[in-house]
């Protein structure tokens, strides 16, 4: 499944390398049961750890979880995966303020047609508010998340972070948000560590109806 992953990444991007990569993705798709597609590779790590939790192992399912890294490029996975190309399952994540982007996307490529939030997710697209960092940091509240930053031997950047002229009068959720993105790979970091400390009941509801969806 990475291979494939690394494959469709590739072709994805263009380039010299392009057809060779598409061959090896197409060679490798027979093992594919179905394409989780999903922003960026903090929300392939948060699903692939709240599966990991619940005793799944979504590459041995035949599961694949790729990043599409920014949701600008879903056009081009939904025409290699879609009833246009490979033709095999699709699901996936998107943020709300790219949920129009994704709804002209998929009736381009044939996936299906959807005017409401409630038919993009009959489609398998299940929509975050912000994105999955703010539904996870909403979902445990700050404090927790607070703790999180503490146990990672960050809480005295974030209290430094806070008192930037730009940051003050954010509300503390937003500015751990923000925090998150400063740096890169920290992101990253924190969907593995956030998901880890999850309660059943709190698991955001777009990861929730994602990974019951698959």
């Amino acid at each position: 499944m990475r291979r494939f992953r690394l494959a469709v990444v590739e072709c994805a991007a263009g380039g010299d390398r392009a057809s060779e990569a598409e061959a090896v993705a197409q060679r490798l798709a027979v093992g594919v049961r179905t394409v989780v597609l999903v922003e960026g590779d903090s929300d392939r790590i948060a699903l692939e750890v709240l599966a990991a939790r619940y005793g799944r192992r979504l590459d041995a399912e035949g599961i694949s979880v790729v990043p599409l890294g920014g949701a600008t490029s879903i056009g081009r996975f939904l025409k290699m995966f879609g009833p246009q190309g490979i033709d095999v399952r699709l699901t996936g994540l998107c943020d709300a303020g790219e949920e129009d982007f994704f709804q002209q996307r998929l009736e381009a490529a044939g996936v299906g047609t959807a005017r409401s939030r409630d038919e993009v997710e009959q489609l398998g697209f299940y929509v975050c508010v912000a994105d999955l960092e703010d539904e996870l940091i909403r979902a445990l509240g700050a404090d927790e998340v607070q703790e999180v930053v503490e146990a990672q031997g960050e809480l005295r950047s974030f209290r430094i972070f806070q008192k930037q002229p730009a940051q003050r009068e954010r509300t503390v959720e937003r500015q751990l948000l923000r925090f998150m993105g400063t740096h890169a790979g920290r992101k990253a970091h924190y969907a593995r560590s956030l998901v880890e400390v999850l309660e059943p009941g709190q698991v955001p509801r777009p990861l929730d109806r994602l990974l019951a969806a698959i």
